[in-house]
């Protein structure tokens, strides 16, 4: 380190470079802990020193030594000092929104591309296309680059605003000092160049005078930029004012000016009017006043109007929950405070917040995340879930006196009886095993479900739903006893029944289920080597158990590409399990597995995973099946109007999908009970990912903690009152305002221009541009 009061962060681990990301989020927490000095040891990472708003007010001071990566000092706040001890890599202060940079040394291409504010200041020369799409914004100073040396091709291309200074010393080029084709587009802002420009866009910019008032606030500047290089002996060479010239853009008159161009009044009295307007053939219909249009257009002139759309939507992590679980609105609770009411929140809408949320799901929920489309973590519901483990269970309702018979004890059936718990009817659960949540309990790993976790949670279902019967068999005669004595009943039966094969020595596999039953219990010793048939999660369960029982030759084969994936195929992959496709069974025999193509699998022991089904001969013949499922509703109803079919009994799927049907099926069933015609209910659409936007949005934790993942949701489709729609507001229309409800953003329709910034930088996707109703 070069000073003592700097922090010095490495670009590298275990002597591994480390991602752009979390060299950035080492930043960030070193800014929370309070650390205004940092010093970046940089291997090429991307965006260092940018998006350090939460220093403010306090300076920041950022040191780089190394090889910084493109885009340093990106989206760069006012508060932020960034020095780089060498040259800079593309984009140096791309977007700078007041950041200040100094780069001892040269820079590539696009330096202060797109930039709004700050001062960018490079002891050397820049490549192609710097200062391009620059802007101005009249509440604060303009964007400004100093240049040592001389610019690139395309400089100041579409050039909006903001100053550029070339000081043209020990240029390549002498007579080129802005390179090829500058200025093309250009619109705003002015250049101040030491030396030969030879051509430029003269369509677009033009070359004025220097002025003593410009000239004081170039040498003023001049002075500031050789001390900021640590060159400042060169002022007495380049403070010489006969050396300079000043290159600023056309007006809109200038550039529309021509011997063969009218005007547009021209057009409005000699065509318009005399034609179709006053007095022409479709004068009558004209009710608009004529008048000069302002350049930019507020109010009824406006072609677009911003609508901030709170609430219209849902968030995609919601609309993929298989349960339908208001994952954003709960992160909404932990920021405001209610954790304990985000945590208990899960048991509103399953039994086992803690083991499938926490542990199981394979979170469609955060494989939606839209953190993900820009290649950040996930924020992670398990956490939610997990804390979820010890909590109370709701209040039920008012007892009603109705009774609803579940067939069945697992996931699905338990969550069907604990929601019409919930709302005051008495459900009973019959269960033919000895224990209640089916292949939870009874097959699944440890490895994947701590048993504390699973006790706690199936110690809370027995507390909370009163008569839960295990042991009891239902046969056809028994099924309509159940419903004869009951309002309703809900078959809610598991895959007990596994698929085989129609192969020779069948009856030598073991089937997934049972393997996995005897594993649990430490019942059974696969042996060295272990051939699995299916390789979906299922049958990665079983490679992990035979793994932890002694195998360590474990093959998983299937007939398709594996439909394994998550953490079930992961852990089997760490095993050392081995995934072959497509491979076709013939036999089984006492050698171990042999394959159609003749080639022999060595096992001790071979297991079938393709799958279970129900087994429904209960059911009798006057309920309908399909393929050996029953056939229902979008209601979950059966073709008998008493009967209900949820879970493994309807069809295969996860856990949660049985879940979430169980709750489906309680809603209704407890709208019948209710007089109620039998409605399911919508949720509302899916906000459109391509509306969230995450430039301006700034994750300022690992996401490790319920508060930190509730500061970093992105909250889509809901507005997070983070007030970035009012800072990037060019005309300061938005305004917070607060409601007898909670709060809205309101736009001021006199000062907005309908440019859309709100929309673009909103991380929560809540603001809509459509057009405006155009005028009569």
């Amino acid at each position: 380190m070069m000073k003592s009061d700097y922090i010095f962060i490495a670009g590298k681990r275990d002597e591994k470079r480390i991602s752009s990301r979390v060299l950035e989020d080492t930043i960030h927490q070193h800014v929370k802990r309070g650390n205004k000095k940092l010093e970046i040891q940089a291997f090429g990472q991307h965006g260092i020193g940018g998006r350090l708003w939460e220093s403010y007010p306090d300076n920041m001071d950022i040191r780089i030594i190394g090889h910084s990566g493109q885009r340093t000092g990106s989206l760069g706040t006012p508060n932020t000092r960034i020095e780089i001890m060498g040259p800079a890599s593309d984009d140096i202060g791309w977007l700078n929104a007041g950041a200040e940079i100094i780069v001892h040394g040269s820079a590539s291409n696009g330096a202060m591309n797109g930039a709004a504010q700050g001062k960018v200041y490079v002891g050397g020369s820049i490549g192609a296309r710097g200062m391009t799409m620059t802007k101005r914004n009249p509440r604060f100073e303009p964007p400004e680059l100093w240049v040592l040396g001389s610019a690139g091709d395309y400089f100041g291309e579409f050039m909006a605003g903001g100053i550029a200074v070339i000081c043209g010393l020990n240029a390549s080029n002498p007579e080129q000092l802005l390179g090829y084709r500058p200025l093309v587009g250009m619109v705003g802002g002015k250049v101040f160049v030491r030396g030969e420009v030879k051509s430029y866009s003269d369509k677009d910019a033009k070359e004025v005078d220097l002025d003593d008032q410009e000239w004081e606030w170039l040498t003023q500047g001049l002075k500031t930029f050789v001390k900021k290089i640590k060159q400042p002996k060169l002022i007495n060479e380049l403070a010489v004012r006969k050396d300079w010239r000043l290159i600023e853009a056309k007006s809109p008159q200038e550039k529309a000016e021509g011997p063969d161009r009218k005007s547009l009044s021209w057009f409005r009295d000699q065509v318009w009017d005399a034609e179709l307007g006053r007095g022409g053939l479709i004068g009558d219909l004209q009710e608009t006043e004529k008048g000069t249009l302002p350049v930019i257009t507020r109010g009824d002139y406006r072609r677009y109007i911003p609508v901030w759309e709170h609430g219209k939507y849902i968030s995609p992590c919601q609309a993929s929950c298989p349960t339908g679980i208001p994952v954003q609105q709960r992160w909404a609770m932990i920021r405001t405070d209610n954790i304990d009411e985000a945590i208990s929140m899960g048991l509103e809408y399953s039994p086992f917040p803690a083991t499938v949320c926490g542990h199981l799901c394979p979170s469609p929920c955060m494989a939606s995340c839209t953190r993900n489309l820009s290649y950040m973590a996930p924020i992670n519901v398990r956490l939610l879930g997990q804390a979820a483990q010890n909590i109370k269970p709701p209040k039920p309702a008012k007892a009603s006196g109705k009774k609803v018979a579940v067939i069945g004890g697992g996931p699905g059936g338990l969550s069907v009886a604990w929601q019409l718990t919930m709302k005051g009817h008495t459900a009973t659960v019959f269960e033919a095993g000895q224990a209640i949540a089916g292949k939870i309990s009874a097959v699944i790993p440890e490895s994947r479900i701590p048993a504390d976790t699973l006790n706690a949670e199936i110690e809370r279902i027995n507390s909370y739903i009163k008569d839960i019967r295990l042991g009891e068999k239902v046969d056809a005669k028994k099924f309509n006893e159940i419903k004869n004595s009951h309002d309703y009943v809900v078959v809610a039966a598991g895959g007990n029944k596994p698929r085989s094969l129609p192969i020779k020595g069948a009856e030598r596999a073991l089937f997934a289920n049972d393997f996995l039953e005897k594993a649990k219990a430490n019942k059974i010793k696969p042996g060295k080597k272990i051939v699995i048939i299916g390789a979906g999660n299922v049958g990665c369960d079983v490679a992990t158990e035979a793994h932890r029982l002694g195998a360590v030759d474990i093959t998983l084969i299937d007939v398709q590409k594996p439909a394994a994936f998550g953490k079930e195929r992961e852990d089997a992959e760490k095993c050392g399990a081995q995934f072959r496709w497509p491979v076709f069974t013939k036999e089984i025999n006492s050698q171990g597995l042999k394959l159609e193509s003749g080639e022999i699998l060595p096992a001790n022991t071979v297991v079938i995973s393709i799958g279970d089904v129900p087994d429904l001969s209960f059911l009798g013949e006057g309920i309908e099946l399909e393929r050996g499922f029953v056939k229902v509703d979008e209601t979950g109803r059966s073709s008998d109007e008493k009967v209900f079919a949820i879970g493994d009994a309807v069809g295969p799927g996860l856990i949660t999908n049985a879940i979430g049907a169980g709750r489906r099926t309680a809603i209704v069933i407890d709208q019948l009970l209710n007089g109620q015609a039998p409605d399911v209910g919508s949720l509302a659409p899916m906000i459109d990912t391509r509306r969230i936007n995450l430039t301006y949005y700034n994750p300022r934790h690992d996401p490790n903690t319920l508060e930190a993942c509730g500061e970093d949701c992105a909250s889509c489709g809901n507005c997070k009152d983070c007030g970035i729609c009012v800072a990037v507001c060019p005309e300061g229309a938005i305004s917070r305002q607060e409601k007898a409800t909670g709060f809205e953003y309101v736009v001021d329709e006199s000062k907005c221009i309908g440019c859309g910034f709100c929309k673009g930088a909103c991380p929560c996707g809540v603001w809509e541009l459509i057009p405006n109703t155009p005028l009569a």
